[in-house]
């Protein structure tokens, strides 16, 4: 290793944790701007699909209060709004 590559790699390790953090930096704003993205296009469909997991989650959890035949049905009304 020459004294000049010896330099330049000392430099890129001192400099190394500012450069990952650019990269993360550049990546968290990426995952925004798609989440955002996702929200304006599916933002109503996921919310359906929000409150009918939540239904589900409840009614298996009340256990004997629910019918099997009712959480069925929210099951049913998941299939559909997943097959839109």
């Amino acid at each position: 290793m020459t004294d000049e590559e010896f330099e330049g790699s000392r430099g890129r390790m001192r400099h190394g944790p500012w450069v990952w953090t650019a990269y993360r930096a550049y990546n968290e704003l990426l995952r925004e701007k798609v989440k955002k993205r996702f929200e304006a296009r599916e933002g109503p469909w996921m919310e359906k699909v929000a409150d009918l997991l939540v239904e589900i989650v409840n009614a298996r959890w009340e256990g004997g209060r629910k019918k099997e035949k009712e959480v069925e049905d929210l099951f049913a009304k998941l299939d559909r709004l997943i097959s839109e």
